[in-house]
C-alpha cells in the first residue's frame, strides 16, 4: 500500500489559548513494500505521525492517504506496535498472539502461524504464561508475535524494542527485517537511534526543526544483513548526524 502525507500539519491550542504547532507541511511518499525509518530526538513529533496513519488522530490541515484514500480512521489492514506493550492480562500468551485474528475470523492456519511468530520471538515455552508472568521485554515480543501474525499490510511501530536488552533486541531486529524481505509489506518505524535507523531501513526520514518539518531523506542501499562495522554503515551515520547537525544553526540538539 502506497502512503502519502500530504503537507501535513499538526498543533494544538495551550491552556492560555496561544496555538502550539508540532509539525508543520511535512509532505513524503512511501511506496508498497518500503521500509521507512522515521529519525528524530525524543520529543520531536514522530509519534504524532503515526498516529495519525494509523488513525488514532487527525492532522490540523493536510491529508494522510493510504491508496489513495483518505485515512479517517483505523484499519485492520495497518498494524501498529507501540513503545510499552499491550496486552490483555487474562489471556495466555498464545492467546493474546491469536487475538486479533479472532476477533477478525481470520481463521486459516492460525494455530500453525501463532506457534510460527511465538518461536521467531523466542517465546516457544511461554505459550500458556500470563502477562503477569513476563519480563517486560518478552511482553513487547508477545505484542510483535500478535503484530505479524495477521500479515499486515502496513506494520506502524513507534519504537518498539526500546525495552529489550541488547541480544535480544539484535534478534528481532533482524527476524523483524527477514519477515519484511519475505512478505514485502510496508512498515514505518520511529526510532531515535542512528545505528538502528541504517541497521534496518531502506530509507531514513530525518525530522528535526521547530516546528518539525522533515530536513532530509537518505536512501540506504546496502545489502541484508548489515554489518555496524562496515565503512559504508559508518559513512550513513556520519551523513546523517552531520546533516543534523547543521539543521540546528548552532544550538544544540541529540538524536
Amino acid at each position: 500500500m502506497k502512503i502519502e502525507f500530504d503537507k501535513l500539519t499538526k498543533g494544538y491550542r495551550k491552556s492560555n489559548g496561544t496555538w502550539h504547532p508540532v509539525l508543520k507541511n511535512v509532505s513524503l511518499s512511501i511506496q508498497p513494500g518500503d521500509f521507512v525509518m522515521l529519525l528524530g530526538k525524543s520529543g520531536c513529533g514522530k509519534t504524532t505521525l503515526l498516529n495519525m496513519l494509523a488513525g488514532f488522530d487527525t492532522p490540523s490541515s493536510g491529508t494522510v492517504r493510504v491508496d489513495g484514500k483518505r485515512v479517517a480512521d483505523i484499519h485492520p489492514s495497518r498494524t501498529m506496535l507501540f513503545q510499552q506493550p499491550t496486552l490483555i492480562p487474562w489471556l495466555t500468551v498464545e492467546e493474546n498472539v491469536a487475538y486479533g485474528c479472532k476477533i477478525r475470523k481470520d481463521f486459516h492456519q492460525l494455530d500453525y502461524r501463532v506457534a510460527q511468530f511465538i518461536e521467531i520471538t523466542g517465546l516457544s515455552g511461554f505459550e500458556h504464561s500470563r502477562p503477569c508472568e513476563l519480563s517486560l521485554g518478552m511482553a513487547q515480543r508477545t505484542c510483535l508475535a500478535r503484530a505479524l501474525v495477521g500479515h499486515p499490510e502496513i506494520l506502524i511501530m513507534d519504537e518498539p524494542f526500546a525495552s529489550l536488552d541488547t541480544f535480544t533486541r539484535a534478534h528481532i531486529q533482524e527476524e523483524t527485517v527477514n519477515l519484511w524481505l519475505s512478505e514485502q509489506f510496508t512498515v514505518v518505524f520511529v526510532t531515535h537511534d542512528i545505528d538502528e535507523a541504517i541497521l534496518m531501513g531502506n530509507r531514513v526520514v530525518l525530522l528535526g526543526g521547530s516546528p518539525v518539518g522533515i530536513i532530509e531523506t537518505f536512501d540506504i542501499d546496502l545489502p541484508y544483513p548489515r554489518d555496524l562495522n562496515h565503512p559504508l554503515f559508518k559513512g550513513f551515520r556520519r551523513e546523517i548526524l552531520n546533516r543534523f547537525k547543521r539543521s540546528q544553526s548552532g544550538n544544540r540538539g541529540f538524536l
